[in-house]
């Protein structure tokens, strides 16, 4: 786990393997960004141009790293791309300083001690180098013996410019370090290998962390799931040897005036049941459990930043299989809420298992319900592979989250809920069906979860199918594999419940 420091310490006298300072373009000219003033001087005010002569262009996502001068302590100065110099006055962003940071900490994977003088002008912004630098330096080697060694993330990071004894900069840069350290839980989880992470032991995992930070935890298992009706996380847990369960998170607060119900679609891995996935769909599916662990970790998050607002998590966890005893296409499944289900595609689980959580939740009545979910692939037709979609029973409930999710630096995208697709899910045989029409399929998947909804309870259902597991190469504070999609989002709307603005 990576470090967090506060340092009063000056660039140029602070002891690190690395200096990391920020670069930008202004018109066609290479600019060095403030913050970096006393390093630029050891250059003899050269560096910008010491760098452009090596190439470096400014760019978004850019690192030049260099060795340094004689009147710096740290060996190497690592420049990163800021992108286009703001005008005067204006700063950089917390998305493209988070951005940098994360490219800076990524690069330096190895190092011991990095020192970041990035242009830092308010506690947001010190919270925002926090953030991507301890993201960036993220990485999963928990299965790698060979190489653990070269891949040690970066183990420090001193952020210079920050006031550590001002109480704003201080609360700040303890916030991102939860967050970040939570959103690091839900990537490991999402990389864990499904021989390992199965709904039991996912469960036992949420149950320590829960005696860590005092949360209160409950497990339904098969027998108590079977006793209590859930037929839609039965169904499509029957296929497999491993049993589903159900389990509750919860955080609350003396002081809080409002819950906020969060739910996790927790498939620990999808082959699709009998409805069998195609070769070369199957690789990746242990990411199918990234609703739940990004509903985990904003809970565990939201009870370490101390909110004034209750957090409820629940983690319909199962996994899909075909075997003897799968639920077929053409079964039909009474679900918790009383309502039957036909079956037409195994492979549309996940609405299934969070109709019952769903219900489950909506009996507590809750403020508000938010689910997510890697639910279904047209979501990635539609917006691609870095943006979730945002649905919901309530416009205004819709646009919050699309703000806060911009906000915080994660790309979101409102989505309708056109109730003329509903009547493609009828079904001759049970009050409805899983699948309806296949154009529009992501908001037939929000339809679906709609009907679970407890009345007059706000909902939102946030498809994270696209960003919650990234195949390409690194970028930014992004890793290859479990991103950690939508828990900052989350644990900013769980702040703006707590201080009454939802």
């Amino acid at each position: 786990m990576t470090a967090l420091t506060l340092s009063t310490a000056g660039a140029a006298t602070l002891r690190a393997d690395a200096l990391v300072v920020g670069v930008a373009k202004s018109g066609k000219t290479l600019v060095v960004a403030p913050g970096a003033e006393a390093v630029d001087k050891a250059f003899d005010g050269r560096l910008a141009a010491v760098l452009e002569t090596l190439g470096a262009s400014g760019s978004e996502g850019e690192a030049t790293k260099l060795p340094a001068p004689a009147g710096l302590k740290a060996p190497v100065v690592l420049a990163v791309g800021l992108g286009t110099a703001p005008e005067d006055g204006e700063s950089f962003g917390a998305e493209v300083l988070r951005r940098a940071a994360g490219t800076a900490a990524r690069t330096l994977t190895g190092s011991k001690k990095a020192a970041f003088a990035l242009p830092i002008s308010s506690a947001d912004d010190a919270a925002a180098v926090a953030e991507g630098a301890l993201l960036g330096a993220y990485a999963y080697t928990a299965y790698q013996e060979i190489a653990k060694d070269a891949k040690k993330p970066l183990a420090e990071v001193a952020l210079l410019g920050a006031k550590p004894r001002d109480k704003a900069y201080k609360a700040a840069a303890e916030r991102a370090q939860a967050v970040a350290e939570e959103m690091n839980r839900a990537r490991d989880l999402i990389n864990m290998p499904p021989n390992d992470l199965y709904p039991e032991s996912f469960a036992a995992i949420v149950a320590a962390a829960g005696k860590e930070h005092g949360l209160k935890v409950q497990v339904l298992d098969e027998k108590a799931l079977d006793k209590g009706g859930y037929g839609g996380i039965l169904g499509v847990g029957k296929g497999a040897v491993r049993g589903p369960r159900l389990v509750r998170v919860a955080y609350t607060h003396p002081k809080a005036e409002k819950t906020l119900a969060l739910v996790g679609k927790g498939i620990t891995y999808d082959s699709g049941g009998i409805s069998l996935k195609p070769a070369g769909h199957n690789e990746t599916m242990k990411c199918d459990m990234s609703g739940a662990a990004a509903v985990f970790a904003a809970v565990v998050a939201a009870s370490r930043i101390g909110l004034a607002v209750n957090v409820t998590g629940w983690l319909a966890l199962a996994e899909n299989m075909p075997s003897g005893s799968a639920t077929r296409p053409g079964d039909v499944l009474r679900m918790y809420s009383g309502k039957t289900v036909e079956v037409l595609n195994t492979d549309a689980e996940g609405r299934l298992v969070l109709a019952d959580a769903l219900t489950k939740a909506s009996e507590e009545h809750p403020d508000a319900i938010i689910d997510v979910a890697t639910l279904t692939g047209a979501m990635v037709l539609a917006l691609g592979d870095r943006t979730f979609g945002i649905m919901a029973n309530d416009d205004d409930y819709r646009t919050a989250i699309h703000e806060a999710a911009e906000e915080v630096g994660e790309q979101s995208w409102p989505m309708p809920l056109p109730a003329d697709l509903r009547k493609s899910m009828d079904s001759p045989t049970a009050d409805m069906a899983n699948m309806g029409v296949r154009m529009g399929g992501g908001l037939v998947a929000g339809l679906f979860l709609q009907e679970f909804v407890g009345e007059g309870i706000t909902w939102a259902h946030l498809d994270i199918a696209g960003p919650a597991f990234h195949e390409g190469a690194p970028y930014g504070y992004t890793p290859k594999g479990g991103t950690g999609s939508s828990v900052r989002t989350l644990v900013r709307l769980a702040e703006l419940t707590a201080d009454g603005e939802l």
